[in-house]
């Protein structure tokens, strides 16, 4: 089993309120468009803001992002319902670990899946999604 990075660990430590404050205002919006750049998953609203979502247990030696093979097109003018986790298997590698986590979003015209992915040396790993919202 693969450590934690500190970086998950201070996420971990400091609580997740302001994420669940933030993915809160964004249930039952309706969604503009929907945007994964940068590593990070934006949902536009119609009546403006958007809600972010992003892996933020970043420490020295490993590499993160996030990828979809959903065209995010199909998602959008309908309602964003809620987004579940879900364990995913590890990819094979040669040399380095490579964990990933399914990020699955519910909306008024199905899901679509988000995958974390973290590649490391073994000794770091473990994932902190945060969420935010910006008027």
């Amino acid at each position: 089993m693969n450590q934690l990075g500190l970086g998950v660990l201070i996420n971990l430590f400091g609580g997740n309120q302001d994420s669940v404050k933030a993915y809160q205002k964004g249930v039952g919006k309706k969604i503009e468009r929907i945007e994964l750049k940068d590593d990070v998953l934006k949902l536009y609203f119609v009546n403006g803001g958007f809600l972010a979502f992003h892996d933020n247990g970043q420490s020295c030696c490993e590499s993160r992002y996030m990828t979809t093979d959903d065209n995010l097109l199909k998602f959008t003018n309908t309602k964003f319902i809620e987004v579940t986790i879900e364990s995913a298997p590890d990819r094979p590698t040669e040399s380095d670990v490579h964990n990933c986590q399914f990020l699955h979003v519910k909306t008024g015209k199905g899901s679509f899946t988000v995958e974390t992915h973290v590649e490391h040396n073994g000794y770091y790993g473990g994932f902190s999604l945060e969420a935010w919202y910006q008027d």
